[in-house]
């Protein structure tokens, strides 16, 4: 029992005293990871909301965007109202004019036909590369979208088709694994948002681009890299034909 006693005390006198400090610090260590909120949700949300009213045409070309008047409308104040202008800016949707304020840009039968030629260059080669390059997992991803797409169209639903139709020809500049092609053709299609969008107001050119999509799936899914050109060149040269009227 002495030595027992004698034992305990030796090993307590010998242990360096607990801090406060060390405890806290313990505390923390053990405790659950704190997540970070998610302060880009607002921002997206607004990102989105005010592309969409250009995309549909709420917000029509050559329209000066009131920012007290759509702030109110979205329920969001200046500052998130701002940001979001400025990416809208980047992407071409808007010009952010000294004086004026945001403006909705307009773009001329020339801007699209040139936006719409350089689109046909990295399309076409982009699909050649994606046959080579995608995995079939890839492709079973690209697919499921198109059905989704397709499930749009049956139920007329225009606007959630144009974004899976978007998400299809940006995803396949991905799958040609070239960074620079997925990045110019990025920037080019944003520009196009609205005038694609309108592409398919009427069901006859509705139906044409549909088709369209049909063939550019197959010829992925065949890996037949030509054939995909092929149907890509014709599918934006029927964008152009579908258009030009509108603008």
């Amino acid at each position: 029992m002495l030595h027992s006693a004698f034992t305990r005390r030796t090993l307590t006198a010998s242990l360096p005293p607990v801090k406060a400090a060390d405890v806290e610090a313990v505390a923390v260590a053990t405790a659950p990871p704190i997540v970070p909120l998610n302060r880009r949700s607002l921002h997206d949300e607004v990102v989105d909301r005010v592309r969409t009213l250009i995309v549909e045409g709420h917000l029509a070309a050559e329209t000066r965007i009131h920012e007290g008047d759509l702030g109110r409308a979205l329920g969001v104040s200046r500052t998130p109202l701002r940001e979001a202008l400025k990416v809208l800016a980047s992407e071409g949707l808007i010009d952010l004019v000294p004086g004026r304020g945001a403006i909705v840009r307009k773009l001329t039968a020339k801007d699209v036909r040139e936006m719409l030629d350089v689109l046909r260059a990295l399309e076409t080669l982009a699909g050649r590369l994606a046959c080579r390059l995608a995995s079939d997992d890839d492709i079973a991803a690209l697919r499921a979208v198109h059905d989704e797409m397709m499930a749009y169209y049956a139920s007329r639903n225009r606007l959630e088709y144009y974004w899976r139709n978007q998400a299809i020809h940006a995803r396949l500049a991905e799958l040609s694994g070239n960074a620079l092609l997925a990045s110019l053709h990025q920037v080019i299609q944003a520009r196009l948002r609205r005038v694609r969008f309108i592409g398919n107001e009427e069901p006859s050119k509705w139906a044409g681009a549909v088709a369209e999509h049909e063939a550019m799936m197959a010829a992925l899914e065949a890996r037949d890299g030509d054939r995909l050109a092929e149907v890509i060149e014709r599918h934006l040269e029927e964008t152009w034909s579908r258009v030009v009227d509108k603008i």
